[in-house]
């Protein structure tokens, strides 16, 4: 990444564009579900894999467990990674009929 200075000492660093993807994440207690940020030419996969410790969400929704109660919602939360059981992108999601 470049960063350049002005003549105050300002610091200038290009801006990394991302696509907004809407996924559901599972923790131990709860279900998150909210946009995670990818950048461009990557996979989700390849988001959960970089070094960071926590992922970020935007816009996100905590339920219970279940997925059936909303806890809290936010404009902006971070998850651990090592506390993810499962991540799935909601484009994904296949929908069943029931009877």
């Amino acid at each position: 990444m470049v960063t350049s200075f002005d003549e105050k000492g300002k610091i200038f660093t290009q801006v990394v564009r991302k696509q907004p993807t809407l996924v559901t994440l599972q923790t131990a207690t709860s279900r998150i579900s909210g946009l995670l940020h990818v950048h461009p030419d990557c996979r989700l996969k390849d988001e959960l894999e970089r070094e960071e410790q926590f992922v970020a969400l935007t816009d996100a929704s905590v339920m219970d467990l279940a997925g059936t109660t909303v806890v809290l919602r936010t404009a902006f939360i971070t998850v651990n990674k090592q506390q993810i059981i499962w991540v799935l992108p909601n484009e994904d999601l296949i929908e069943e009929s029931r009877p």
